[in-house]
Order: structure tokens, then C-alpha cells, then sequence
């Protein structure tokens, strides 16, 4: 561990770090995210990053909020851009903090173009997405040689800019679907997946504040999944999977006596 903090990245003056801040929980930082925690001297963080994870901050670090939330008054992304550009000019140490990865429905693609335009060197952080993390911390492998080839990651949210998903050929691939920011679309969502001939008793389960003391697991169906986010009052941040593996879970659990819980 010493010989690995001695060889941490240099962020310096005028740079920008793009940085996947993982699920929630600290723990699953990387320690190159950790090493730029510990040096930036201004941090531009969104909504999803945890507050264990800003506490790692350097003390003095300005602070700079640029998150998204449907329904309130948020920063364009025009605007989070200018904002990185302006810090690296006037020679801070930026830390741009992402919940998740950066390149995962995170819009860090977005700003790496605008840096790289304007002539701001900068460097990407991988996190650990919050898809494939809040899963396994559920005890809902991804991944089965018995259950799926593939899995799909898609977003519930639908950009004015872009054309929504064509659900009905993501129904009949019968891989598992792995939706982020589905809440607020979740009943139209199922109902197309349905329409597409997804059976309605395909398991289904959403995870909620993955790795966090709050986190809760609900399972369910397709048909169901709609009516239990909305019963349970469930927010943001929660993860929705559909799809076989989710049935794992429960013969997993029933089995390994022994899983320490998180």
C-alpha cells in the first residue's frame, strides 16, 4: 500500500481529473480517485456523490455543486463545462467528481471534448458504476454461463436531444436489462418491455442507495416493478434490474449463510 501511494498520479495546477466517485460508499474508490481527492484544490462534484466520499476532501478544497435533479433548478451543461475551463485557467487543481464512472451515462464524454477543445489537459479516473456494483452488493450476479451472453445498460431518461430507446428489440434480445434513472419512466418503460414480449413474470428487482446503510433491495416482477417503486416511495439513486439473474439472488442467499452483508 505505501509503495502504491508513493506512485499516485500528480494533479497539477491547471489540470482537470474526470473522476467515477463509485456507488456511495468510500470503499470502492480507486486509489487514483483517492489520490486526487487528497490534492485538488477545487472540486466540481454532481448529486450522486456521497457525503463519506466529499469528507475525503483536502481541507480548504472549494467546493462547487453541478448536479442534476428532475424537477429542480439545475446547471446546464454548457455552463459545469465553462465552470472546469475557468478553474483550470485561473491554475487549480481540479477534481471533476462523478457518482459511478465518468463514461457511464455520466456525461463525462461531454466534458472531455469541451476540455479537450479548449486546450485544458486532463485526465480520466474509470469508477465503479453503480450498475454492476449496486448489483453484486445485492447478491444479484450480472454475469451467469447458465442464465446470459450478454447484459444491456440503459438509461430511463430521455434527453430531449436524443430519440427514446426502441424497448421492443431490447425485449426480445432476453438479456438482462440494467436500467439507471428509471424511476420517473419506470411504468412506461415496463409497459414497452412487455409490449415487446417480455413476459410480465420476468424477476425484477431495484436497488436503491447501493452500498450505502440505507440501501434497500426489492423484489419483484415486470409487471409489478412499477407499482412497488411507487408503493415503496422509492428515490433516486436505485438501479433497476430485469431479467433472469435477478432470480438468483434469493438461491444465493438461501444458501450462503455465511455472506457478510456490507
Amino acid at each position: 500500500m505505501a509503495e502504491l501511494l508513493r506512485r499516485r498520479p500528480v494533479l497539477a495546477p491547471g489540470q482537470v481529473w474526470l473522476a467515477g466517485a463509485g456507488p456511495g460508499d468510500p470503499g470502492c474508490l480507486t486509489l487514483d480517485v483517492l489520490a486526487g481527492l487528497t490534492q485538488a484544490n477545487a472540486l466540481v462534484h454532481d448529486a450522486l456523490v456521497s457525503e463519506q466520499v466529499l469528507a475525503l476532501a483536502a481541507p480548504g478544497t472549494a467546493m462547487v455543486f453541478a448536479g442534476k435533479r428532475r424537477g429542480k433548478a439545475s446547471a446546464q451543461q454548457e455552463e459545469i463545462n465553462a465552470t472546469l475551463i475557468a478553474l483550470a485557467r485561473a491554475g487549480r487543481r481540479v477534481l471533476r467528481l462523478k457518482g459511478g464512472d465518468p463514461f457511464v451515462f455520466g456525461r463525462g464524454g461531454e466534458e472531455a471534448l469541451a476540455l479537450a477543445e479548449a486546450g485544458v489537459p486532463f485526465r480520466v479516473l474509470p469508477g465503479v458504476t453503480a450498475g454492476l456494483a449496486g448489483l453484486a452488493v445485492a447478491g444479484i450476479p450480472v454475469t451467469m454461463r447458465q442464465t446470459n451472453q450478454a447484459v444491456i445498460l440503459a438509461t430511463g431518461h430521455s434527453a430531449a436531444e436524443a430519440a427514446d430507446l426502441d424497448w421492443a428489440t431490447l425485449a426480445r434480445t432476453g438479456q438482462p436489462i440494467i436500467l439507471y434513472m428509471a424511476l420517473y419512466r419506470l411504468p412506461q418503460i415496463t409497459a414497452a418491455l412487455m409490449a415487446g414480449g417480455l413476459p410480465r413474470e420476468t424477476p425484477s428487482a431495484i436497488v436503491s442507495a447501493a452500498t450505502m446503510p440505507e440501501q434497500r433491495v426489492l423484489i419483484s416482477t415486470l409487471g409489478e416493478v412499477a407499482d412497488v417503486a411507487r408503493r415503496e416511495s422509492v428515490a433516486a439513486p436505485a438501479i433497476v434490474a430485469i431479467g433472469a439473474i435477478v432470480a438468483l439472488r434469493e438461491r444465493l442467499c438461501s444458501l450462503a449463510a455465511t455472506v457478510v452483508s456490507p
